[in-house]
């Protein structure tokens, strides 16, 4: 069944390209239009035929759309946002796939009193190390699961063909608040990349860093892997959502400052104690992950 004629991803990186792949296998757009400031970006999408079109002017990519995703990065976004839709009627559906949804909302209530009814806030929580249209995968939000933000105005209409869009490339749809998604991401995805950041950056200022990598083995590569992501694309989600993030390194302080004692006072069963509920919560994550992948 076709959702949309003419489906148009602003930013055609990993992100976005990746839907434009899933959407067009699973036969729900008609013509993917891909907009990106950059001319190599569109002719490696239409050479990957990520993209039916290629536009790099914002206002002739947008004509004749009915559902425009904003796929660019997450502070971006706002401003992007903002100028589709004060170009497309209220008949367009407008999205994203930003990994902040609290800052975009904010943008948007400062410039249009509340968030238009027929935009719907979405982050499908999926992605890679790697970045750019030339990453882009069919099969990248096969079972990973999507976030929607509704609004207390959102159409229903416009929710449900979203909801629907992200089904039909594999994804599993939830709703939840804005306040309430940037709160379980910075924990789950926000703070671990700032921390895999920081260890890697400890390791490199060792004095004897060379060797340290040298003699490291998968258990450093596993915890460090998502410090290869985007930089830049970090920097930004990390400051759109600051708030959250410096709350979570506060916990996550004092999470190590006990451990950090018990270590002092050689309590080694406390230890264990911990370590064993640990276990226990990530044994049971790891069975969750799993169930996920076979349905």
């Amino acid at each position: 069944m076709v959702l949309f004629e003419r489906l148009v991803i602003l930013g055609v990186g990993l992100m976005g390209g990746s839907l434009a792949l899933a959407a067009k296998k699973a036969g729900v757009v008609t013509t993917v239009v891909g907009w990106s400031r950059r001319e190599s970006t569109l002719q490696t999408a239409l050479d990957n035929k990520v993209i039916d079109v290629a536009e790099k002017d914002l206002s002739a990519a947008l004509k004749g759309a009915d559902c425009v995703v904003v796929a660019t990065p997450t502070i971006l976004a706002e401003s992007i946002m903002i100028q589709v839709l004060e170009q497309v009627p209220e008949s367009v559906i407008v999205t994203d796939v930003a990994s902040v949804k609290g800052n975009i909302a904010r943008a948007l209530t400062q410039r249009f009193a509340r968030v238009p009814s027929n935009v719907v806030l979405a982050h499908p929580i999926a992605g890679s190390e790697q970045s750019g249209v030339a990453a882009a995968k069919v099969d990248l939000y096969q079972d990973h699961r999507v976030i929607l933000t509704k609004e207390t105005n959102t159409d229903a209409d416009a929710l449900q063909k979203v909801q629907q869009l992200w089904s039909a490339v594999g994804a599993e749809v939830f709703e939840m608040s804005t306040a309430e998604h940037d709160h379980i991401l910075a924990l789950t995805s926000h703070l671990p990349h700032l921390l895999a950041y920081t260890l890697v950056a400890q390791l490199s200022a060792d004095r004897q860093s060379s060797d340290v990598f040298k003699f490291a083995a998968g258990g450093l590569r596993d915890f460090t892997r998502i410090a290869s992501s985007d930089p830049r694309m970090w920097q930004e989600i990390l400051l759109a959502n600051k708030d959250q993030v410096r709350q979570s390194i506060k916990d996550f302080a004092q999470q190590l400052s006990k451990l950090d004692q018990l270590l002092e006072a050689g309590n080694a069963d406390k230890l264990e104690q911990v370590f064993t509920a640990v276990k226990s919560s990530r044994d049971d994550f790891a069975k969750e992950l799993a169930a996920r992948k076979k349905h």
